[in-house]
Parts: structure tokens; sequence; C-alpha cells
């Protein structure tokens, strides 16, 4: 290796599998030129995830990507205590007590699927090269340095052992729970740590006959088997057994056969696998000019609130709009500090949440009694974000709670609501791309936004509530947003309230001007005081 084999990229993501793609995707969607490397070559034959929450097909549906129809309907999983899978039912539990189990469907233009992992990743692929991203599957990372400058990597194809550096600006590392990134840097992590150590068995096998009532999981109890059972709705199913036994060929049948309750049905073994069970939080999620994401930051069993994937795409959705501010030079580095501080906390909060649930509950030695179990659409759509890129959200505001309790509240997903423009019904969502929006119904905002765009280089787009976008429901803005009819609310490009103000102020330009400067962080500035900003 010699200096000729150095490379250069703005962004080096480190983890080819579903949080390190979308990565890629949404990194390439704002333009960013990306190299993703994963030493695996391709999917995992495990399926792994199944279950994408409304927030994930939002995001998706942003950059353009098609998601395939679902394989379980829009709801979360129903799961079911069974003796075997053909035996005596015993009871069946919801995920949330309570909750009708929707993920905020009703708040969305789109809704939860259930998709394999591995048909999914095939579709992040292919779009993130459509974007331009540089995929190098069968690519290791040996090892990095980091300076003020950015991060130099040590990579080796495994097919002839080439070994290369990269120079890149920034690295993400989506190298999964076990990252070598991490444990380099030296991050330590909290929560309830390891549960278990799983082995599992997918395998194919005609049992379709026994989802007839819905129920897609079983926990299977037995006295001498203790084991959970469930289907991937494409015939494949999968056994996940928490004693850490090696099986040979036959002893996984009887095994399956046993879960199953009948030995007469033909069963096609697909393949073994072996992993931890844990939930672990990353004490920090960056250092320097590396970032970490999905389960290199958290790690959280599989469960029904789908909080694993969907949690890891949310990071790198949330960091990528900032990432592509901080290259283009609009905005300042400290912008990236937000993004510990805005997702950190939500992954603690999902880890408790995970854990005051039926499902997981009982691996504590000693159960948490003060936490308040939160509705899906709470933990989904409601999620709560205090950073120096939010005014006005302290910390007297709830973790989560039902976007319509929020009505605009900053620091909140933008709320959808049907709207129409030339191009016929859509959703306020789909105002929300690349730029900062402003939206108003008072129309002398706009001349507030085209100054800021000029004096302080970040791009506001104003849209005119009413007028360029009417909302299907009359005074259906106010109500959601939280704003009088000369109010106005400002978003950012991954669709979080940044800021608003219920009523006009007296001078509008210098207030927004004030928020952008604020929240934005441009390296562009005008002077303004914390009187300008009225919230």
């Amino acid at each position: 290796m010699n200096g000729n084999d150095d490379e250069t990229a703005p962004v080096l993501i480190v983890g080819g599998s579903l949080v390190g793609l979308s990565a890629a995707v949404f990194l390439a969607w704002q333009g960013v030129p990306v190299v993703v490397v994963d030493k695996h070559r391709g999917s995992s034959p495990h399926p792994r995830a199944i279950g994408f929450t409304t927030r994930t097909v939002e995001h998706f549906r942003q950059v353009g990507l098609e998601v395939p129809p679902s394989l379980q309907g829009m709801k979360p999983p129903r799961r079911a205590r069974v003796e075997s899978l053909t035996g005596t039912w015993l009871e069946e539990y919801p995920w949330t007590p309570g909750g009708n189990g929707a993920y905020g469907a009703e708040d969305s233009p789109v809704h939860a699927i259930a998709v394999t992992q591995d048909r999914l990743e095939p579709l992040l692929r292919d779009r993130s090269v459509e974007l331009g991203a540089d995929l190098r599957p069968g690519t290791e990372l040996l090892g990095f340095v980091q300076d003020a400058h950015g991060v130099t990597a040590t990579l080796r194809r495994r097919d002839d052992g080439h070994e290369y550096r990269l120079h890149a600006q920034y690295m993400v590392a989506a190298d999964g729970a076990t990252s070598a990134v991490r444990e380099a840097l030296g991050i330590g992590r909290h929560g309830a740590g390891p549960l278990s150590v799983q082995r599992s068995i997918l395998f194919r096998a005609p049992l379709d006959e026994y989802l007839e009532h819905g129920v897609v999981q079983f926990e299977i109890e037995q006295p001498d088997l203790k084991a959970f059972l469930t289907t991937y709705s494409d015939g494949r199913w999968v056994l996940m057994l928490s004693d850490d036994i090696e099986r040979d060929v036959d002893e996984q049948i009887q095994v399956v056969q046993q879960a199953i309750g009948r030995t007469d049905i033909p069963i096609e073994l697909v393949t073994t696998g072996r992993w931890e069970l844990a939930g672990l939080i990353a004490d920090r999620f960056s250092d320097g000019r590396v970032l970490l994401a999905g389960d290199a930051a958290h790690q959280l069993p599989p469960n029904r609130g789908g909080f694993g994937a969907n949690t890891g795409i949310d990071d790198v959705h949330n960091l990528a709009w900032k990432l592509a501010a901080v290259l283009a030079g609009r905005s300042e580095p400290r912008l990236l500090d937000t993004y510990d501080a805005e997702r950190r906390p939500i992954a603690d909060l999902r880890h408790d949440q995970l854990f005051a649930r039926a499902d997981y509950k009982a691996y504590l030695a000693a159960p948490r009694t003060d936490v308040p179990v939160l509705d899906d659409a709470s933990i989904e759509l409601g999620q709560l974000y205090r950073s120096a890129a939010v005014l006005g959200a302290d910390a007297t505001l709830p973790p989560a709670q039902r976007p319509d309790q929020w009505a605009g509240q900053p620091g909140t997903r933008a709320p959808h609501l049907w709207i129409t423009t030339d191009g016929g019904e859509s959703s306020t969502l789909d105002l929300f791309r690349r730029d900062w929006v402003l939206l108003s119904e008072d129309d002398r905002w706009a001349a507030a936004a085209v100054r800021a765009t000029e004096q302080q280089d970040i791009p506001v787009t104003f849209v005119h509530l009413g007028t360029d976008a009417k909302p299907v429901e009359s005074n259906a803005f106010r109500t959601a947003y939280g704003v009088e009819s000369t109010g106005a609310t400002l978003v950012r490009p991954d669709g979080y309230i940044a800021w608003r103000t219920i009523t006009a102020p007296t001078d509008p330009t210098q207030t927004l001007n004030a928020a952008l400067n604020a929240t934005a962080m441009p390296t562009h500035t005008i002077e303004t005081t914390a009187s300008d900003v009225r919230s």
C-alpha cells in the first residue's frame, strides 16, 4: 500500500446492511457523494427484520423509494402463548395494552408494512446506486484514525486482499451491535444489558392453515421447550431458542416438529443463526468526525414495535440533512452536535418502553414500575427532539405524546394534512424536501423567507397555505400546527418543526432570520438577539 492507493470521499459509511444502505440513500438524495463498505457480499440468508413502521415508510416516500406491499397487514403483529402451533392456545396479548396498534396510520399518508429485510435491502441498494452512491461489498475496515480535518480509513478487498486508504470528511459507523468502530473509540454502553444468546432455525413448511386467526407470533411453552416461533409470511418460518445449544440437522428438525406439534409436515431447513439478545445504548453517538448509527448506537431486541431497525433508519434520516448542510458549507459543524442530542434520548426512550411491555419485562431482574407505557402513535410519530436545532422545546415537555396532542410543537414531526396543489391531492409531508420550509396563511411571510435565504445562504421555501397548498379541511392547518392566521411554522429538511410563532411579530423578517440563525447554524450569519425570536 502506498500513497497512490489513497482515495477521498465526503462520507464513508461502514456497514452495508439496512441502516448503512438507508444512510447511503438519504445522503445521496441530498447530493452527498458516499462510499459504503461492507465485509459481506450481500444480504444475510436470515430475513431478520420484517416490520417497518409508518415513519420509516415516510422516509422512503420522501426519497422516492417504492416499497412493496405489506405481507402482514398494517398493524403490529399479533402474538399468542401456545403449547405448540397445533396444540392448546393459552392466551393472546397485545403489544401495547389498550392501544389500537395502528402505529399512527391515521396521522400519515402511508402505513407500516411487513416486508422482509432481505427483500428490502436490494431495493435500497438499487436506489442508492441510482442516486450516485458507491457501494463496495466484500470490503472490510481494518482500522481508522481521525484528526480535525477528517477520518482516514484503511480498507481491504476480501476477494484479492488489496489494501488501500480512504480519506473521508466524516464516517458513519453502521457496523452492527458488535461495532468495531464503537469499540475502537472506547464508547461504553448502558441499559438492560445482555439478556441471552439465541439460536435460530430458519425453515420452510406448509403451515398457512395455522395463520387463519391472524396471529403470526407464537411463544411455545412446554415443560421441556421454551421457544419463539414466527412466520415471515412468505413460506419461511423461524424458531428461536434461548438454550444456546448446537444441534445437528436431525435435532433441528426434531425441535421444529416439537414446536409445531406435528411430525407429518415436510420441513426444509434453510439456515441457522446464533446471536445475542440485549438492550444496550451507546453512551454517546458521536466522537469527533465519527458518528454511530443503528445497532452500533443502540442494540434493541426484536420487538413488535419495530424499535430496532426502524430506530436506526430514523437515526440516519436525522443525520443526512445535517451532514449535507455542513459539507455544503451552509451550516457550521456544530450542527452535527444535535445528532447525539436528538437521537440518543429517543434510543433511551425506546429501550425503556420495550422493557415496560410484557414481551420483555420478564427479562429484568427488577422490572421498573415508573415507566408509563406510551401508545404506538406517540412513540412512532410523537417523539420530541430537544437540541440547539429546535427553539421552544424545554425540559418540562414529555418525551413523546400523540401528534394531535402536540399540535405543532417545535421539536416534533410536522403534522400530516391532506392538501390540494396544482398537482392534485397530496400531504403536507410532500412539501418537505431538501430545503427548509416556512408555512403560513399570511403571505407577508413570503418576503421574510426570501430575505432570510439571501442573508444566510440557507434555502427557505415559503408555502402560502390557502394558495400554494389548500388543506382539504378548513382550519385544519391552524389546529394541527397550533398557529393563528398570521402565524408561521419553520420546518427543517427532515420534516421536524424547528420554530413557530403563533401570531406575526412586528418584524417578520428579523424574527425569521433570528430563528433560522439559531436552528440552522448558518456559516453566513447576521447579528440577531434573543428578543428577535418569538415562539
